[in-house]
Parts: C-alpha cells; sequence; structure tokens
C-alpha cells in the first residue's frame, strides 16, 4: 500500500514515515501545501495522512482540490487542533477519519489500516480473488494455504494490481506506485518488467492460474 504524508513538523513526519515503512507502507512524503498539491496532481495514493496546518497553505484546501479532481484517495487528518469546527470541515470536505494530535502512531496505524479495509476488503484484514489470498494483518501471500514468498515491492505489486482487478493498469503508473516521483528518471521498464515476471513465475510455482494479463500497448490487468 502507497501513502503520502502531508506534515510540516520534520520530527513526527520521520516518525511517521519510519513506522509505516516498517509496516511495508510504500510511503512519500510532503512538507509544505505547495508540495503537497503537486504530488497529490500528478500521483495516485492508497491513503494520505494530511496535517491542516502547512506552509503556504491549508490541507482543508488541498483535500478540497483532491475530492474536486474525484479522486478516490483514502484521507485520515492530523491536526494540533481539537476544534469540532475543523473536524466537521475536514468530514464534509471527505475525509475519512480525524486525528488530534499528539498521538500514537499504533493509533495512527490502526485507523489507518480500517481505512484500507474498507477501502479494498469489505471490512476484512484480506484481499480474496477465489484460492489467492492476501492477509494485510500478517502481510502474507498464499494459493490454497501454499505460501507464496514475495520481496517487499513484489508483495505491494501484488496488491495494487489484485485492489484494480479487471483494470488496465499502465506500466507507468506501477513504476509511479513501487518508485513514487523517482519514476520519473527511470528511463525504462526494465523493473517493472521484473517484479511481473518475477510474481508469475512464484503464482506459477503453486499452480495458481496466470491471473496477470498483459495488455498490448496499455499495460497489465489482473484477472481471476
Amino acid at each position: 500500500m502507497k501513502l503520502l504524508i502531508i506534515e510540516d513538523e520534520l520530527s513526527l513526519l520521520k516518525s511517521i514515515t519510519d513506522f509505516f515503512q516498517k509496516e511495508l507502507f510504500i510511503c512519500e512524503t510532503a512538507t509544505t501545501y505547495n508540495e503537497g498539491l503537486e504530488k497529490i496532481n500528478l500521483y495516485d495514493y492508497d491513503c494520505i495522512i494530511l496535517d491542516i496546518n502547512l506552509p503556504g497553505g491549508s490541507g482543508l484546501k488541498l483535500l478540497e482540490n483532491l475530492r474536486n479532481k474525484k479522486k478516490q484517495e483514502g484521507v485520515v487528518i492530523i491536526s494540533a487542533k481539537n476544534s469540532v469546527d475543523d473536524k466537521i470541515a475536514g468530514l464534509e470536505l471527505g475525509a475519512d477519519d480525524y486525528l488530534t494530535k499528539p498521538f500514537h502512531l499504533s493509533e495512527l496505524n490502526a485507523r489507518v489500516k480500517a481505512l484500507l479495509r474498507r477501502k479494498y476488503s469489505e471490512g476484512t484484514n484480506q484481499i480474496k480473488c477465489d484460492d489467492l489470498l492476501i492477509d494485510l494483518s500478517s502481510k502474507s501471500v498464499s494459493f490454497k494455504n501454499i505460501p507464496l514468498h514475495l520481496t517487499k515491492n513484489e508483495y505491494q505489486l501484488l496488491i495494487f494490481m489484485a485492489a484494480n482487478k479487471q483494470r488496465v493498469i499502465s506500466k507507468q503508473a506501477i513504476a509511479e506506485h513501487l518508485l513514487g516521483d523517482q519514476a520519473d528518471n527511470v528511463d525504462s521498464y526494465h523493473s517493472v518488467y521484473a517484479h511481473i515476471k518475477n510474481i508469475k513465475k512464484k503464482l506459477k510455482d503453486v499452480d495458481c492460474p496466470d491471473c496477470i494479463k498483459a495488455v498490448y500497448g496499455l499495460g497489465y490487468k489482473f484477472e481471476m
């Protein structure tokens, strides 16, 4: 899963990023309104952790921009303001949750994961496609109870594909999901091809049907 953390307090930003990276999330960061706006406009995320008070503008304006563009990222607002008006404004603009600082990272983690469960796995900790099971709590993948041993990037890519079942995903979107804004500096899609090839081989090794299909000239589609 891919997070964007928009927070100008650098020590808190580092703590949140380090915590979620240990939870195997792909994390990108922004510290100002303009930097957050650029990333929201250019890239897609599974969840955005959003501070309200930012240099250059309000996080609520970023949220309004996000929803006006009909983007579907889950949003958890984190704010030093324990104001009912701010909470109501954030939720009415389309935030999914609101957490007042200071907070425990374990609580933020629980709220982000609850949001992602609602978004991708019908309120459970699992994404299930026939006999292929992705367990988000144990960060494991199995087919007919046979475990698949995936790397961190392979695991993240398989979640991305399964969560977008039946949709064509471009090679650029895959590169951006795995590499973030560094994907713009990649001259080729060799890493994308390599990850797809490795996942397909590991699925084949446990007799799982070929569920990642190449769509000529466009990208890949997960079908099962």
